[in-house]
This record gives C-alpha cells, structure tokens and sequence, in this order.
C-alpha cells in the first residue's frame, strides 16, 4: 500500500511540474481552477499598461495567458516547458496566436527564449519549487524584464504547502525570504504581498529589476 501511495503522489508531483499525456489534460483544469486567485493577483500585481510587452511563464493550463489577453497588452508571450502545455495552448488561443497577439515558445526559467529588457511586466505562479537553481532562475528572469518593469513571483505559502502528501515529492519549498534574497542579488528591489486564498495562502513577490 505504502509503494502505491508513493507512486500516486510522486506522478501527481510530476504532473504539476510538468504536465504531459492523458493525465496532464486533467492537471490542466486543475491548475486552471486551483492556482485561479493566485494568479488573478498576480497579473493585477503586474499592472500592465496598455501596450505592454508581457509573458506567463510556465503558464501550465492557460488560465494566465487568457488574463493578460484579455487586458490591455501589446503582446503576450507564453513560455512552457511542457510541449503538451503548449500544444493545448495552440489550440485553445489559435485565433490570438494568428493575429499576433500572442507567441508561444518552449523554455524553462534558466533558459527563456527571450531577448534582454525585452518584457514591460511578467507573471510565473507556483513555479519556482521545481528549479533547483534558484539564483539562476531568478536571474534570467530579471535579465528579460526591462529595468523598472514588474516580474511576479506567486507561491504558495511553504508552511502549508508542506502539509500537503504531494509536496514531498520533486517540490523544493523555500522559505519567501531566500525567494526575495535571490530576486535582489539578482538585482531587483522587491515588495511582497500575500493573497489569503483557501486552500492555501499564497505569496506574491513583485520584483523590479534596476
């Protein structure tokens, strides 16, 4: 029982990491339905200003990218490790990506397909516990978003995602301050908000790279 209970939470684990095949379109909604406040705060964080040059990064089940549609961008990047991710994100914003509106590209938080200051704001939700090389991710982040733009870093409260079975598997939950320290080696200044939405509470990390 014990080897099936791990195999379950461990596939959960790295469906919510990164997800793929029959089970992933599931995961999709529930991304969608369970991460819906944390990023709704999280694209008001960015303030996106009409015009604007904006991504979601790691944007899992679209839900991000139809927010920042649907406001005042110029032009919305979505940036997906997962090609099921982005194949579903084809289909699902075909007409946005035919009049130019949106781009879609395969990239992790350490590698973005992304040129230097080339983003006015960026949003990523609940995607740092899967980077191991926290400086790095933070880094690149701050390298693509122009100085004085706003990138968002929403996660979930540790203590309580801690609590939760699945988190012991491929999740590293860091403290928020070490998140803020490394967004300001990186170079930004930082301000931090918290969303108080149940099940779990969420942190949101407004950086603003100098």
């Amino acid at each position: 029982m014990n080897g099936l209970r791990t195999r379950v939470l461990s596939t959960l684990a790295g469906q919510l990491g990164n997800p793929h095949g029959v089970l992933g379109k599931g995961v999709a909604l529930i991304l969608n339905r369970g991460n819906k406040q944390a990023i709704e705060g999280a694209v008001d964080a960015a303030e996106v200003t009409p015009g604007a040059n904006v991504a979601d990064i790691g944007f899992g089940g679209g839900a991000g990218l139809a927010l920042l549609l649907a406001g005042d961008a110029g032009t919305v990047h979505g940036i997906e490790i997962s090609r099921d991710m982005l194949a579903r994100g084809r289909s699902r914003f075909a007409r946005d990506i035919d009049s130019g509106q949106l781009r879609l590209a395969e990239g992790s938080l350490t590698g973005l397909p992304l040129d230097d200051d080339s983003l006015d704001a960026a949003i990523t939700v609940n995607t740092v516990y899967f980077v191991p090389e926290l400086d790095a991710a933070c880094a690149e982040l701050a390298r693509v978003v122009r100085p004085g733009g706003r990138l968002v870093i929403g996660i979930g409260d540790p203590d309580a995602m801690a609590k939760m079975p699945f988190t012991a598997y491929g999740f590293t939950l860091r403290p928020v301050p070490e998140v803020i320290a490394a967004l300001e080696r990186a170079g930004c200044t930082v301000e931090h908000r918290q969303l108080a939405n149940p099940p779990i509470p969420h942190h949101l990390l407004i950086a603003r790279p100098a």
